[in-house]
């Protein structure tokens, strides 16, 4: 019996189509694969680097205070409908690293919309 995943890859290579792992909503969704040939036998893949957008370039929908014990995915859940989608609050508020948004009891947070989409209260 023939492995149907390699089949599937194949098919879709044969096609002119790369396979792609990513979900839609992941925050690599159309960014490219490049491959790095090494010593090894198999070549490494990896995603091209992905820039963060500028947040003013994001439609704002709303803000958020943070409070102790909020959460990102919660926070994800709640304003976007999607706790995966908690990326989206990292890009508005120009965070590199997820964890210090909320460390500071007070602050404001943006939720916006994704990159490329228009819309919200001011755009």
């Amino acid at each position: 019996m023939s492995d149907p995943r390699a089949a599937m890859l194949q098919m879709l290579q044969t096609g002119g189509l790369a396979p792609t792992y990513v979900a839609g909503n992941s925050r690599y969704s159309g960014i490219d694969i490049a491959t790095l040939e090494t010593d090894q036998e198999e070549p490494v893949s990896y995603f091209r680097r992905r820039f963060c957008p500028q947040p003013e370039d994001l439609a704002l929908l709303n803000e958020h205070q943070v409070v102790q014990g909020d959460r990102l995915d919660n926070l994800a859940a709640q304003y976007i409908g999607d706790p995966e989608q908690f990326w989206q609050i990292c890009d508005a508020n120009c965070a590199m690293e997820p964890e210090e948004l909320l460390e500071q009891i007070g602050r404001r947070l943006r939720i916006t919309l994704p990159q490329g989409v228009p819309g919200g209260n001011g755009a």
